[in-house]
């Protein structure tokens, strides 16, 4: 799919074609097309609408939230205490920390920072970094469909200085996606002579991740093993009345699932 939006010239509007199929989007327009309906056809408007309102109100649930998460991005299990200390000064081996996003400006800094999201990973690394000794990398550039600008990665080597004292071995600015990530990432590891990569993403990112990087590491024809180090697991939810109310956690968690189920069907 994603050579396909290549070749009619749409890829600077996956942004746009990805937010019409995301939650909760199809489920208003399942109600606006039950109310459309109503007139002509009562009792299909109707079923259509209620079937629409109970769609958005599940989806926005932290119970529907993991379950979509479980099923369509499977997670891999968090790196344990052992496999961090088996890292310890490895040789060949680096961190590198995938993109999530950042913003132009904050106003009260008067420079570019980072979203949550992006955050999240990078503090995952820096306490990876620190636990191990290993040099830290990072990949974001500037996404499909973003406002010009800095870079996620020039963003990030100035708040990894100024906020936390940890400076980035590498920085890839080049990416827009997934697979530019690895892509351009892989080029610039391996020409450091880096043969074991730790790859820090979310859960919920990390298979897309490592099949994206496998395939430029075969591409490649030189050797690099890979170590999921997945960020923001969480345990299942327990059945309280809480997670069946809606709420932003619940929808964003649905979001994400989605959004990377989109990405394994566009090969992004």
């Amino acid at each position: 799919m994603n050579d396909w939006l290549v070749h009619w010239g749409l890829e600077a509007w996956k942004p746009a074609l990805r937010a019409l199929v995301m939650p909760p989007v199809p489920m208003l327009l399942l109600v606006l097309l039950g109310l459309a309906l109503v007139r002509r056809r009562p009792g299909l408007g109707r079923s259509l609408a209620v079937l629409g309102v109970l769609a958005t109100w599940l989806v926005c649930t932290p119970w529907a939230g993991h379950l979509l998460q479980q099923a369509l991005t499977r997670p891999p299990p968090p790196l344990a205490a052992a496999q961090v200390a088996s890292l310890r000064q490895a040789p060949g081996t680096a961190i590198l920390v995938l993109g999530a996003g950042r913003r132009t400006l904050m106003l009260e800094y008067g420079q570019p920072d980072l979203t949550p999201l992006t955050l999240e990973r990078l503090r995952y690394g820096w306490w990876l970094a620190r636990q191990t000794g290993l040099p830290l990398g990072y990949s974001g550039g500037v996404g499909h469909g973003a406002r010009d600008g800095v870079t996620e990665a020039d963003a990030v080597a100035l708040v990894t200085v100024r906020d936390h004292g940890v400076p980035l071995r590498w920085a890839e600015g080049r990416s827009r996606d997934t697979n530019e990530n690895a892509r351009y990432s892989v080029a610039m590891l391996q020409a450091a002579g880096i043969t074991r990569l730790v790859l820090v993403t979310h859960g919920f990112h990390q298979q897309r991740a490592l099949a994206a990087f496998g395939r430029a590491i075969a591409n490649s024809g030189r050797p690099m093993a890979l170590v999921a180090a997945p960020v923001g697991l969480r345990p299942p939810p327990t059945p309280a009345l809480g997670d069946f109310l809606p709420g932003h956690d619940g929808l964003a968690h649905s979001i994400w699932a989605v959004h990377e189920w989109l990405g394994w069907l566009a090969g992004a």
